[in-house]
């Protein structure tokens, strides 16, 4: 029988002292912290190094070991609140078609074909991470040109939005799609203005690759994740949790787990190989499956726990799915969709609030948001919970009066700024000027509403510095500024967003988010300080080592294995 392992902190560790050039605790009484004493992998002291020493004495403690790092600065683990483990592992085991690896259709196919040449005959052909308006032709590819690729297997290219993408024309022929199959309900499969299938597709039409596990409207959301072999799927998962460590992230919100992802981080605790923490949110349609065994309340242990359940409103901003009911401004025709009728959202979030659970969920259009909100406001008036703490995932453009209304509710808004650092540019291609204010964490500020950063992985790398620079400027990766400096927030405030208000959105401030006495000893170890070096530097940052719980997890100049070594697709 499976154990849950309970990954307490052996009372006998040896006491370690960390002395730096600064320790940014975030907690207000240890500001201008040089050194921390950890004691059984929790902070015991911060302050000076004869303070910390003192203390040791004081506790009896036997000598601590010192970890001088020099003029490095120490900031806490960043929490990523907010982000999908195991497709990012995934992901990593396909072919990497983002802008800094091609920047136009023929590079694309060029890298693919290079991977299906050395792929064994049959086996499919993934790649990841385009966005058609970042590439020269300002288009997705067609089935024609991901034909080049092979016409002998599956082809498929997820778009960087991971609600959908293109496939070649055997795709289509061995799922038995053609010209006159009609779309699924809370999906497309695009045609020309000949009707002809260009080979994209998106959200529920994603079916043919997931299987009966894909996108269901009435389903609760999309799950995206292609099905591998439970031991490939182990490898992937390790392998994403080793790129965490080298952003200096020590928390994850899974906000994506199903009975797979569940399972695979049961086999990582068994195999005692959980190096860092992880919250998990299981997919809406376990919720009544979720009530009936019991689970009304976060459980669990130091390094793998339950949280909530993750919802779907709408769908993705990037991929054109997101709801809105007048169509989009670079294309009229399409609306995007709702994955609930309003009243049936409504009653799914008031049983789970009454239950004592919080919720997540995914929306981006102002009217998909208009359904949580309101949805969130009646459970609340018929149950009032004043730390309920429910969460909008991404929360791409909400009103300002939306704003004033989540701040009145008590609602976590968990933004991902690396979305417009990436393709801010396409938002407003999109929906037009409004989409300016993708991600108004300004006036998030401004109106009292608790600013939370994450990446969403694998739509971002796990790479919180570029989260925070995007933050604190606002400027794409074409460098261009989105939307007004009302906007933007400070250094200060990102690097907050993504530690102590990301362990909030997760419940978890009692112990994770500060470097505070009696917090676990989670810490990032920076070449350069954030709140100090110029914004649009902070992504040059390196993050030298990562600690969780008093352990060092990952050093940078450490020899690491290639993660999924001799693997470049699927």
């Amino acid at each position: 029988m499976r154990k849950l392992k309970t990954f307490d902190d052996a009372a006998d560790f040896q006491p370690l002292l960390v002395t730096a050039g600064t320790i940014h605790t975030l907690d207000p009484s240890g500001k201008g912290a040089t050194a921390m004493l950890v004691a059984a992998g929790r902070v015991a002291a911060v302050g000076t190094e004869a303070e910390c020493r003192q203390t040791a004495a004081g506790l009896g403690l036997r000598e601590p070991e010192h970890q001088d790092l020099g003029d490095a600065v120490v900031v806490p683990g960043f929490v990523d609140p907010h982000a999908h483990p195991l497709m990012y592992g995934q992901m990593k085991t396909w072919v990497d078609c983002g802008p800094d690896q091609a920047g136009s259709i023929p590079e694309i196919v060029a890298l693919l074909r290079a991977a299906a040449e050395t792929a064994p005959a049959g086996q499919p052909v993934r790649g990841y991470g385009y966005e058609h308006r970042n590439l020269a032709e300002g288009r997705h590819p067609t089935r024609q040109e991901l034909d080049q690729v092979a016409a002998d297997r599956e082809v498929y290219l997820m778009n960087a939005s991971g609600h959908g993408g293109v496939v070649n024309s055997y795709t289509l022929e061995l799922n038995g799609i053609t010209r006159d199959t009609p779309n699924p309900a809370g999906g497309e499969f695009f045609r020309d203005a000949d009707g002809e299938l260009t080979g994209e597709l998106s959200d529920a039409a994603c079916n043919i690759l997931t299987g009966l596990n894909g996108v269901k409207v009435g389903h609760h959301g999309p799950n995206f994740h292609l099905a591998d072999a439970p031991e490939e799927h182990l490898r992937q998962l390790s392998a994403a949790q080793q790129d965490f460590l080298a952003g200096g992230v020590t928390t994850v919100g899974d906000c994506q787990v199903s009975r797979r992802e569940f399972d695979m981080y049961l086999r990582l605790a068994e195999a005692d190989q959980l190096k860092i923490r992880y919250s998990m949110y299981f997919l809406s349609h376990l919720l009544e499956e979720g009530l009936e065994i019991g689970m009304t309340g976060a459980f669990g242990n130091a390094h793998l726990s339950f949280a909530g359940f993750k919802f779907y409103a709408d769908g993705t901003l990037g991929g054109w799915t997101a709801y809105f009911p007048d169509g989009y401004v670079g294309d009229p025709c399409r609306t995007g969709q709702l994955y609930h009728d309003p009243a049936d959202y409504a009653a799914l979030i008031l049983k789970a609030h009454a239950a004592g659970l919080q919720t997540a969920t995914h929306a981006q259009s102002p009217t998909a948001l208009e359904m949580v909100i309101s949805a969130i406001e009646a459970a609340q008036a018929e149950h009032p919970d004043s730390d309920a703490r429910h969460r909008i995932e991404h929360c791409g453009l909400p009103a300002p009066e939306q704003i004033t209304r989540m701040a009145d509710a008590g609602i976590f808004p968990v933004n991902q700024p690396q979305h417009y650092y990436n393709w801010g540019e396409g938002v407003t291609a999109a929906v037009g000027t409004p989409g300016e204010r993708f991600n108004p964490l300004g006036e998030f500020v401004e109106a009292g509403v608790p600013v939370t950063l994450s990446s969403d992985a694998p739509v971002a790398e796990p790479r919180p510095l570029e989260a925070i620079q995007a933050a604190a400027t606002r400027v794409t990766r074409r460098g261009h500024q989105l939307g007004s400096d009302a906007l933007r927030i400070t250094a200060a405030q990102a690097l907050e967003a993504h530690t102590l208000n990301g362990a909030r959105a997760l419940g978890r401030e009692d112990d994770l988010g500060s470097l505070a006495v009696g917090k676990r000893a989670d810490f990032a170890v920076l070449s350069a300080d954030p709140l100090v070096v110029a914004p649009e530097t902070i992504a040059q940052i390196q993050v030298l080592q990562t600690w969780v719980g008093g352990k060092a997890q990952y050093a940078a100049d450490a020899t690491r294995e290639p993660a999924l070594a001799g693997d470049s697709h699927v």
